[in-house]
C-alpha cells in the first residue's frame, strides 16, 4: 500500500518550522484514581513525537481516552495523566490544552497535548465542519494510531481529507508493512491461528483466511465448534451448535485447496470452570457428557508446534486454551514457544494474545506485535481500513 511516510518527510527536511498534528493512540488503562496502570501505548507513541521535534516542527498531539460523551467533558475524560507520563518520557514539559479546535499556539521545537478528541462534537460521526477546522490547525497531519484505523472519525479520517499533507507515522507505517508481509505476499506455508470463545465473532475472519492460508489452526471455544463439525462429542463445553454448518464450510473450503484445519486428537478437560479444577487429559473421542474442554492436549500441542516450526509465515490471534489457569495453559504455552523458535515471520494481535506473549516472555521472538485489536481483526477479515484508505488516496494525488 502506497502512503506518504512521515519519516521520509522528516528526512527530506520538509518538516522544519511546520505545524504537525499527530493523531496518536494514548488510550491507556487507568486505576480508579486516574493513575495509568499500563503505558505501552504512550511509549509506542514517543518515537513519532520525538521525530517531529527533532525535525524542528511545532507539534500538536491528540488522542481519545475511554468513551466520553461528546460535548460533555468530565474530569475522568482528561488526558492530564497522559500529559504527565509523556513529559517524563520525552524529558520535557508537555502542556495540556482544552478547547483547541478553534486555534492552537505552539512554536517550533514545542509539543502540546490536545485534550481528549472524542469530547469534540462531531468527532465520531466525522463531521465535515469539525474536520476542516482541525485541518486548518496544521501543515502536516500524521496518523500514528493503528488502534483506531478501522474507524472513520474526525481525527482519523476527516482531517486527513483536508490537511495540506496527510501521512503515516512510524507506528502506522510499521503496521502497514507487517500486514503486507504477512498477508499480501507471505512466505509459505502460511499458518493462521484463530482462537477465542466464539466462532460468531471470528466467522468472517475464518472464511477470509480459508481462501488464503495453508493451515488454519482453531483454538478455544472456536475449536469446540469445529470438533462438533467433525462429529466429535464435546460434553458441556462452550460451543455454538448453530454454526456447525459454517465450520464445515470452512473445513471444506480448506480441503478443496489441499489445505487443512487440524482437529484436536486429545484435549484437557475438567468438570468445572475454575483455576483449581482437576485437569484430565483425554482422547478427543472420549469426552464425557459432563466434561468441559479447557485446553488442547499435549499430543495435539506437539503436532501443532511441529507445523508452526515448518511455517514460512504465522498469523496469531487468540490463545488455544484457558491459559490464565495453570492447569490449562500448556497448549498456549507450547504454541507460544513454537512461534518463538520458528524461523517464520510472525505477526500477532489481540488483547489475550498480547497477554500470552507477555506471560511467556516471547516479545523479542515475535516478528511483529500489532497494537490494535479491532483494527487487526478487520485486516484479517480482508477489509480495507478507512485510515489506510484515505492516506493511500492522499498519496495518490
Amino acid at each position: 500500500m502506497n502512503v506518504i511516510r512521515f519519516s521520509d518527510l522528516c528526512a527530506s527536511g520538509q518538516v522544519a518550522g511546520q505545524r504537525v498534528f499527530i493523531r496518536a493512540d494514548l488510550n491507556v488503562p487507568q486505576a480508579g484514581d486516574g493513575s495509568i496502570t499500563e503505558d505501552t501505548r504512550i511509549r509506542a507513541s514517543v518515537p513519532c513525537i520525538q521525530m517531529a521535534l527533532d525535525a524542528g516542527a511545532a507539534v500538536m498531539v491528540t488522542s481519545h481516552l475511554g468513551r466520553p460523551t461528546e460535548g460533555a467533558f468530565k474530569p475522568e475524560d482528561s488526558l492530564a495523566p497522559v500529559a504527565q507520563r509523556l513529559s517524563e518520557l520525552l524529558g520535557r514539559s508537555v502542556s495540556l490544552l482544552a478547547h483547541w479546535v478553534d486555534g492552537v499556539t505552539v512554536a517550533p521545537g514545542q509539543v502540546v497535548l490536545l485534550e481528549n478528541c472524542r469530547v469534540n462534537k462531531g468527532e465520531k460521526k466525522n463531521d465535515e465542519a469539525l474536520a476542516r477546522k482541525m485541518a486548518a490547525l496544521c501543515d502536516i497531519y500524521v496518523n500514528d494510531a493503528f488502534g483506531t484505523a478501522h474507524r472513520a472519525e474526525g481525527t482519523t479520517y476527516g482531517i486527513a481529507q483536508f490537511a495540506p499533507i496527510a501521512c503515516a507515522g512510524p507506528l502506522l507505517a510499521a503496521e502497514i508493512d507487517a500486514i503486507g508481509k504477512a498477508l499480501e505476499a507471505p512466505k509459505r506455508p502460511l499458518v493462521a491461528i484463530v482462537a477465542g470463545a466464539k466462532v460468531s465473532t471470528k466467522l468472517t475472519i475464518l472464511k477470509s483466511l480459508a481462501q488464503n492460508v495453508d493451515q488454519l489452526i482453531v483454538g478455544g471455544g472456536i475449536a469446540n465448534t469445529f470438533m462438533l463439525a467433525a462429529g466429535l462429542k464435546i460434553g458441556k463445553s462452550l460451543a455454538e451448535a448453530d454454526l456447525v454448518s459454517e465450520a464445515k464450510a470452512v473445513i471444506e473450503a480448506m480441503k478443496a485447496r489441499g489445505a487443512e484445519v487440524p482437529i484436536p486428537t486429545d484435549v484437557v478437560t475438567a468438570k468445572t470452570f475454575a483455576a483449581d479444577a482437576l485437569a484430565t487429559v483425554k482422547r478427543a473421542s472420549e469426552v464425557a457428557d459432563d466434561d468441559l474442554i479447557l485446553d488442547i492436549g499435549p499430543e495435539t500441542a506437539a503436532k501443532l508446534a511441529a507445523q508452526l516450526k515448518q511455517a514460512g509465515t504465522i498469523v496469531w490471534n487468540g490463545p488455544v486454551g484457558v491459559f490464565e489457569f495453570a492447569a490449562f495453559e500448556n497448549g498456549t504455552k507450547v504454541i507460544a514457544q513454537a512461534i518463538a523458535e520458528s524461523n517464520a515471520f510472525s505477526i500477532a494481535g489481540g488483547g489475550d494474545t498480547l497477554a500470552a506473549i507477555a506471560k511467556y516472555g516471547i516479545e523479542k521472538q515475535v516478528g511483529y506485535i500489532s497494537t490494535g485489536g479491532g483494527a487487526f481483526l478487520e485486516i484479517l477479515e480482508g477489509k480495507q481500513l478507512p485510515a489506510f484508505e484515505i492516506l493511500a488516496k492522499r498519496a495518490a494525488h
